[in-house]
């Protein structure tokens, strides 16, 4: 199973490098986190960047691995959107509001994954 979700969180941050996605890390959380085994985290610079990487994070991700997300908080308007399949949590945040609430300082003790080149 816990190899299932690192190939998940590495197919969700290889697909929003696909749409330019800028700055993805992916963490993996096992052991620190009773919410999710791994967390990717990536910025959009724009209102119609963010949707288009939801978009394509959504439709790629279903191509590769038939995975769909259990549940989606957030809307492109509030620059905040988390896709959640269960053992992956995908943040795509707008660049300020990811600059201001720093959530890879949360997991300092996580280990970070390499991401695939899109």
């Amino acid at each position: 199973m816990a190899k299932q979700g690192k190939e998940l969180a590495l197919a969700c941050a290889k697909a929003a490098g696909e749409i330019q996605a800028e700055d993805i890390r992916v963490f993996d959380l096992r052991g620190l986190s009773t919410l999710t085994d791994f967390m990717v985290v990536c910025s959009g610079s724009s209102m119609p960047h963010l949707r288009a990487i939801l978009r394509d994070v959504r439709a790629h991700v279903d191509d590769w691995t038939g995975e769909k997300p259990a549940n989606a908080e957030g809307k492109a308007d509030s620059r905040w959107v988390v896709l959640d399949y269960i053992d992956v949590m995908v943040h795509v945040m707008h660049e300020e509001l990811r600059e201001f609430y720093g959530l890879e300082t949360l997991w300092g003790d996580a280990v970070e994954l390499e991401v695939p080149e899109a």
